[in-house]
């Protein structure tokens, strides 16, 4: 291993590995040969075809262990033809390297890979570090952190605090910390009348009048007003649905699915109890019947501001000149589980281009993240 590692390269050559959720594309071989390298017990913790690595520096039972964790799986890149650079080629120009993962997340992990391994290298620390990296995070989510997580259980492994390596920045490298996220969930409804011919609708009940009032009444009532560290919580209507081709034809049934980013103020349950009293009201508004099913990817969760936010803002200060605010803003990441092990915070790159066609992000934020890795690293253990 040379003197100091090089995130930047790291990135890139994680770039290059074609690892669309839930293909590994040789990521996950490529962090567990660096590190090794760097002196870190590698595990690999599959299930159900997902890969998952599992890296430990130090004995296990320190009385000090500090974790990271992130991602290497990435959402498939849409047409190669529309990029400027080939998605998987990581081409490095005027400062910027191009690609799938080069900002959510193959990036962080690098950079905190890196800064790891520089880290336990120069001063090795009187405790542990652990990263767990999963391949399993824009999947289905079942098989990667929560395997982690089961695996640590089992084995007796345990984090003290933990960062999650997501980008957090809107617009700015350093100005947010991330100590808590919503909660989230899907909620499908099937509204079933009577099918019948649109000039003669007392022989028929139209499920869609049903539908239509029932998702006016949802999107135009405001669930709460927020809290203290939470944004007031959304509902988005993101489908309608009859399947019915005719003009003159009253459907027998209508579907829709509605999207809530939900407060700490609430859980899944008090919103699904919620959902399910509006829909008593349609039915016995509109003598239809009304099925509600409901899928959870996650409950709102808070590490209250304390040492660990006031450990990572610190670096985060020093390393950019930028004072972080802290924010529960955004969607869901795998934060949500590790929250039900350790206290966990999450900070990374600015995230403007997630996802996009031409995903990039410049080099000197790469190396700009591992320094704060690395410096937080060494506030933890001083």
């Amino acid at each position: 291993m040379p003197e100091t590692s090089d995130p930047v390269a790291l990135t890139a050559e994680l770039i290059r590995c074609e690892s669309v959720t839930p293909e590994e594309g040789g990521a996950l071989l490529r962090l567990e040969r660096f590190l090794s390298d760097a002196g870190f017990t590698c595990r690999r913790v599959d299930r159900h075809g997902i890969c998952n690595l599992y890296a430990r520096w130090g004995e296990k039972g320190h009385a000090r262990t500090f974790g990271f964790n992130g991602h290497t799986d990435v959402v498939p890149p849409g047409r190669e033809s529309d990029w400027t650079h080939p998605p998987f080629g990581a081409v490095i120009r005027d400062g910027v390297l191009w690609g799938r993962g080069a900002q959510d997340m193959k990036s962080g992990v690098a950079a905190f890979a890196a800064a790891a391994a520089d880290f336990v290298r120069e001063s090795p620390p009187d405790g542990a570090v652990v990263l767990a990296i999963t391949g399993d995070e824009e999947g289905e989510s079942l098989h990667g952190t929560r395997a982690l997580l089961d695996y640590m259980a089992e084995a007796g492994e345990k984090l003290d605090v933990c960062i999650v390596g997501e980008p957090t920045c809107p617009e700015r490298m350093g100005e947010m910390v991330k100590i808590g996220r919503r909660g989230s969930l899907s909620a499908m409804f099937t509204v079933r009348g009577v099918q019948g011919h649109s000039a003669y609708p007392h022989k028929a009940n139209n499920p869609v009048h049903a539908m239509v009032r029932l998702m006016d009444r949802l999107a135009s009532t405001p669930l709460d007003e927020g809290s203290e560290h939470f944004d007031p919580t959304t509902l988005q209507v993101v489908t309608v649905d009859t399947g019915n081709p005719a003009k003159n034809v009253i459907p027998a049934e209508c579907t829709a699915t509605v999207n809530i980013r939900f407060a700490d103020m609430h859980d899944s349950r008090s919103i699904g109890d919620y959902l399910a009293e509006q829909a008593e009201q349609v039915i016995d508004e509109f003598g239809v019947e009304v099925d509600v099913k409901i899928q959870v990817s996650g409950e709102s969760f808070l590490t209250p501001p304390g040492a660990l936010s006031a450990l990572v803002s610190g670096a985060v200060e020093a390393e950019t000149g930028v004072k972080p605010v802290l924010s529960t803003s955004g969607g869901t990441s795998d934060a949500r589980f590790m929250r039900d092990h350790c206290p966990v915070v999450e900070f990374g790159l600015v995230g403007d281009r997630m996802h996009q066609v031409d995903e990039r992000v410049p080099v000197d934020q790469i190396v700009t993240l591992s320094r704060v890795y690395k410096r937080i690293l060494q506030d933890y253990f001083a």
